[in-house]
């Protein structure tokens, strides 16, 4: 897949490949639910808590006696019938994290760079770095590409200074290529890929035995 490079001015530079091991491949609706509800479960806090009757601070006395009063049986106060007193089956602290397959999670990055591509929502740009870290500059940049939308910078590495100019831009994200994350690339209304980036994701989500020009035969050998 060939695209073109555009300059930090938003104008046309040359041509780039994009291999189709990891741009063009078809989309896989199941893998990738299944990846974002990873990332998001993996996100979660789960401190949530709360007591039951035996632990809500209260009296266990009943409040009448059991008969003779004409009103129904009651317990103590603490029961979860009553207004303050515990919650049934409520939610108590807990992990929710839990691990996919690798093959799986790559799987799914690379078929959300492929539905990116194929939609005409991803750019490559040349590479850049804002060394003055200002907020402003960034926004002029990326500005040349079309409105503010939430967008997506994937950098080949740590630009210390550019994510420093881009954190009072509540609509953008930086992502590295090896760090990347399903959620965010998929709800990006725009991605924006550094040239030097693209060499590396070419690299590194290339099927193995095919990097680095190593042929079937070779590896067989």
């Amino acid at each position: 897949m060939i695209r073109k490079v555009y300059s930090k001015e938003g104008d046309a530079l040359r041509d780039i490949e994009l291999a189709d091991d990891v741009f063009g491949l078809p989309l896989n609706d199941d893998i990738i639910w299944y990846a974002i509800n990873n990332e998001l479960a993996n996100r979660r806090q789960g401190n949530a808590c709360t007591k039951d009757r035996g632990e809500v601070h209260g009296s266990n006395t009943k409040p009448y006696k059991q008969k003779g009063t004409g009103r129904a049986r009651r317990g103590d106060k603490k029961s979860p019938l009553l207004v303050g007193g515990g919650v049934i089956f409520g939610p108590k602290p807990r992990d929710f994290s839990y691990a996919i397959p690798k093959k799986a999670k790559r799987l799914a990055l690379k078929s959300i760079l492929s539905l990116k591509a194929q939609s005409d929502t991803l750019m490559v740009i040349e590479d850049f770095s804002v060394e003055s870290g200002k907020t402003k500059e960034l926004a002029n940049i990326l500005s040349a590409f079309g409105a503010p939308q939430r967008t997506v910078l994937i950098l080949p590495g740590d630009d210390a200074m550019t994510k420093r100019a881009g954190a009072n831009l509540p609509y953008l994200d930086f992502l590295a290529y090896n760090r990347l994350s399903a959620h965010c690339l998929f709800y990006g209304r725009r991605v924006l890929i550094q040239e030097s980036a693209v060499k590396k994701l070419n690299e590194f989500y290339h099927p193995r035995g095919k990097q680095a020009g190593v042929t079937e035969a070779q590896d067989a050998a």
